[in-house]
């Protein structure tokens, strides 16, 4: 069973939406603002936002952008009135997946949930060679071994499983592992590479001098 944080002010729409989702067999967890949606994804994981724009305390585009701005690549819709350019713009830079305007037709929007769900679920579980990550759970196996990664280290072989055999940049490595007030380093980086070259030597990480570093599977 999917489960679906959804973020809406309107009490009664929440409470359609809910019976909505609930009838197609997800799970659905509502917050009436974005402080309390923001605390949520702290306790829960989930397998999609489903995000008003406009409702208090923090927005829904803010919210989102502060999730990816730590890591947290969960599906993301926006429920909006909004048409203007510039707010859907702003979204998707934020990372939302997709936009949905009100009023909404309830088929369609089962429709594009159920599409993104499963698109995701396809990557839920990638294998290259013996190294598989199980993105549910948020972990690497290799020969059906979990790996004890840290977070960082968990988030930069999933950037290389994902371009394997292509070389990865330090510069966007260094944004998808640190933030810009925590100042990632070349050094830090490489700790980090060694780190898993040392936990599972079977698996081949490139350094491209002053470019990147490359999976070679």
């Amino acid at each position: 069973m999917s489960k679906i944080l959804l973020l809406e002010d309107d009490l009664l729409l929440a409470e359609t939406l809910i019976d909505l989702l609930e009838e197609n067999g997800m799970e659905v967890i509502h917050a009436p603002n974005g402080q309390a949606a923001l605390d949520k994804t702290f306790k829960q994981k989930f397998d999609l936002y489903l995000l008003d724009v406009n409702v208090p305390l923090i927005d829904g585009v803010t919210l989102l952008k502060e999730l990816r701005d730590s890591s947290d690549e969960t599906p993301a819709i926006f429920l909006t009135s909004h048409k203007e350019k510039e707010i859907l713009k702003k979204g998707f830079l934020c990372g939302a997946d997709d936009f949905i305007t009100k009023p909404f037709d309830t088929d369609e929007l089962i429709l594009r949930i159920s599409a993104l769900l499963k698109r995701v679920k396809k990557e839920d579980v990638s294998c290259i060679g013996l190294l598989c990550n199980d993105d549910t759970h948020k972990r690497f196996l290799y020969d059906n071994q979990e790996i004890e990664l840290s977070k960082k280290e968990y988030q930069l072989l999933l950037l290389l499983v994902r371009h394997a055999n292509s070389t990865v940049p330090k510069e966007m490595i260094l944004d998808t592992l640190w933030t810009s007030s925590e100042g990632g380093s070349d050094g830090a980086l490489r700790v980090y590479v060694n780190r898993i070259k040392h936990l599972v030597p079977e698996i081949n990480i490139e350094n491209i001098r002053g470019i990147g570093y490359r999976l070679v599977s």
